[in-house]
């Protein structure tokens, strides 16, 4: 038993409770819904946000969707393929083109799978903060910090890095932080700068920033190494910031930089929970592993543990739910996520070498 449930109703009338609406957990309920299950998601969040963060789909995540009904939207929404501009100490050095995968940014692919899901009768639940999990044969008791609760026979714990699921289920999370901030993020308009290239910019200090345009929009994602002040500490992520950066790097007077939606700071993080399982609740995404950038693996890595998380609650649902059933989730995906830290720890320090070299872009994390 984890936490303190009290005053819970004795039914189940859910099969499968999902804390956390982001790809992870909405790809998870889509599935769960379209299998005729149902479902209940969600979020301590207030309302959506409408953040770039993860703004990628790789081929395989695009598979996922059709089945679900949703890659053709998302393919409507996003751009297949993009070209890098790479740019060295100002000059322009050379361009690269990606054509695998959807850039999109990371709220439009939520957007919708949110849309479908509301089309299979399910709505996010928002405002619903995780207080208590408790568990018997029968099911999961979990409480909301507002004092209502919920009854169903299995939770999915879908809500990111800092997940309350994890922490509430006492599930270890393993690994390493940096304690430094390696780089700031956000959203932000650019006016006279084009939109058909992910302009990235080098130079020959180590530093740079790249702003990669967001399909749909007028924003751009940003991303560049940290400014840092007379006593060597990292600023706060600003407008301000990022147009110090932007002209450092970049050297283009002419753009202005406008509106950042979207301010945050990046450190290294490389961490696993020990297991995936807890019973009847189970780590998905983020809440299960968090690793470098490079790559862009993390929101499609998570697109794939809820496949295959969807697919084994739905045979426990149906069927026998032995322990061999529940177990099969963990068996496939802990292997994956323990690769994938390995892999996106070469993939980044592949990038951070490869970039002090003219003409050399993100691109050299991929494959």
């Amino acid at each position: 038993m984890t936490g303190d449930i009290t005053d819970v109703p004795t039914d189940v009338p859910t099969d499968v409770l999902i804390a956390g609406s982001g790809p992870t957990g909405l790809t998870l309920a889509c599935d769960l819904a379209l299998r005729g299950l149902t479902v209940r998601i969600i979020d301590q969040r207030t309302e959506p946000h409408r953040e770039s963060r993860g703004k990628g789909l790789t081929p395989e995540s695009i598979a996922t969707f059709g089945p679900l009904g949703v890659a053709e939207r998302m393919a409507a929404v996003g751009r297949a393929g993009v070209t890098l501009r790479k740019y060295f100490d100002g000059a322009c050095v050379g361009d690269t083109t990606v054509e695998d995968g959807l850039v999109i940014g990371q709220w439009q692919v939520e957007r919708v799978l949110r849309e479908r899901l509301s089309e299979l009768g399910v709505h996010v639940e928002y405002g619903a903060r995780l207080a208590g999990i408790g568990q018997d044969a029968e099911g999961v008791s979990t409480r909301l910090a507002d004092g209502r609760s919920v009854r169903s026979r299995y939770l999915a714990g879908c809500d990111g890095g800092r997940s309350a699921s994890r922490g509430l289920l006492g599930i270890p999370f393993e690994g390493s932080t940096a304690q430094e901030e390696v780089m700031v993020l956000g959203d932000v308009r650019a006016p006279g700068l084009s939109r058909e290239f992910w302009h990235q910019w080098f130079t020959s200090d180590g530093g740079g920033v790249l702003l990669c345009p967001i399909p749909g929009t007028d924003s751009f994602q940003l991303q560049a190494s940290r400014e840092l002040d007379e006593r060597g500490e990292p600023l706060p992520p600003s407008l301000e910031s990022f147009q110090r950066l932007f002209d450092r790097h970049a050297r283009m007077p002419g753009i202005r930089l406008e509106e950042a939606t979207w301010l945050s700071s990046w450190r290294v993080n490389v961490r696993m929970a020990t297991r995936l399982r807890e019973g009847r609740a189970f780590l998905a995404g983020d809440a299960a592993h968090v690793h470098p950038i490079a790559g862009g693996l993390g929101m499609n890595t998570g697109i794939q543990d809820a496949v295959t998380l969807g697919r084994t609650l739905a045979a426990a649902l149906t069927g026998p739910a032995d322990e061999h059933v529940l177990d099969a989730y963990e068996a496939e995906r802990l292997p994956v996520a323990a690769e994938l830290l390995v892999d996106t720890a070469q993939r980044m320090e592949r990038v951070l070498a490869a970039v002090r070299e003219p003409g050399i872009g993100t691109e050299a994390g991929l494959g």
